[in-house]
């Protein structure tokens, strides 16, 4: 347990250049108190005593600002950056080494419940190894996203996104792919490089818009030559006899 413990503050320091040392993040980090209570809270939870597992998990975000229900599967080393407003479901499964920032929510989208076995089914996300999530995030039903990949701040992602791979806007499209020897840490899953995929569509269409613009003009311009042309061919012609 104390090598687990240990492990989840040596995450924190490698990932949050503001922590300056264990003590600080031991004492002042709200998401690794979350975390640590939501090991309480699914202990209790897989032994079904549920209801005194929900309430540790509600006590956990009274306290914290970051809501875990004590159904979901978290990985090791598992980062809350911030953490004020996440929500994490009940089906939800964390793999190891992901990180999440504030108000980020890993949803369930399912209809109304009428059965114990409905309840039952997996209806929140699912993040592989080492998935980055932005802040304000939204991952919703029961999508997968892949090992290595990152969600930008404020996207909504409602279908699955394979791995290396950067996602980004409403609803989320790929905005970038890497290899898996060019992954490395990416604070807010938000590089300098990277371009909303709508807003490069949108630019790529205004860059047509303008060549069809200059094409249309070329052409009148081309019409009032001939048109001119026509009008001066026909003031040079000689008149007919009598006229």
């Amino acid at each position: 347990m104390f090598d687990r413990m240990k492990e989840d503050i040596q995450a924190i320091m490698a990932r949050d250049p503001a922590a300056k040392s264990g003590l600080e993040i031991l004492l002042c980090y709200p998401s690794l108190h979350a975390v640590w209570a939501h090991r309480l809270a699914s202990f209790f939870w897989k032994r079904r005593l549920r209801l005194l597992g929900r309430w540790v998990s509600q006590v956990a975000r009274w306290l914290t600002g970051i809501e875990i229900h004590p159904g979901a599967t978290l990985g090791r080393r598992f980062f809350i950056d911030h953490g004020m407003g996440v929500v994490i479901g009940e089906s939800a499964v964390v793999g190891d080494d992901v990180t999440l920032y504030h108000g980020v929510t890993l949803g369930g989208v399912a209809p109304s419940v009428d059965s114990d076995a409905q309840r039952g089914t997996k209806r929140h996300p699912t993040l592989l190894d080492g998935v980055i999530v932005g802040s304000g995030a939204q991952i919703l039903g029961p999508v997968t996203v892949g090992q290595c990949a990152r969600v930008g701040a404020n996207a909504v992602v409602v279908s699955d996104v394979d791995c290396d791979t950067t996602v980004v806007g409403i609803p989320a499209k790929v905005a970038r792919k890497d290899s898996r020897d060019q992954a490395q840490f990416m604070p807010y899953a938000q590089g300098a490089d990277i371009a909303d995929p709508i807003l490069r569509e949108l630019a790529a269409t205004r860059q047509a818009m303008l060549k069809l613009q200059q094409r249309v003009e070329s052409l009148e311009e081309e019409r009032e030559r001939l048109v001119l042309a026509d009008d001066s061919s026909e003031d040079g012609k000689p008149q007919a006899v009598g006229a």
